[in-house]
């Protein structure tokens, strides 16, 4: 039992003990080369942010309430 409560006082102590500083490349390690037809190398802040294809802004309303389909001609049945 009191393992147990060193283990979850010790994984959560764990936890809350994030770094909050710039990410840097190791000491003899450099950042990834410039991407093709580029002259200026990202920093690391630029490449940790999403590109717009991985976080799309969502462009659609969502529906409140349910409504009837209109005709859809490709609906067809079966040959």
């Amino acid at each position: 039992m009191n393992r147990r409560i060193i283990a979850i006082v010790s994984v959560c102590l764990l936890a809350g003990c994030g770094q909050k500083a710039d990410l840097k490349p190791l000491a003899g390690q450099t950042l990834p080369p410039a991407p093709l037809g580029s002259d200026v190398q990202p920093s690391s802040a630029d490449l940790l942010e999403l590109d717009t294809q991985a976080e799309p802004e969502r462009n659609v309303e969502l529906r409140r309430r349910s409504e009837s389909r209109e005709d859809d001609p490709f609906d067809l049945p079966p040959e």
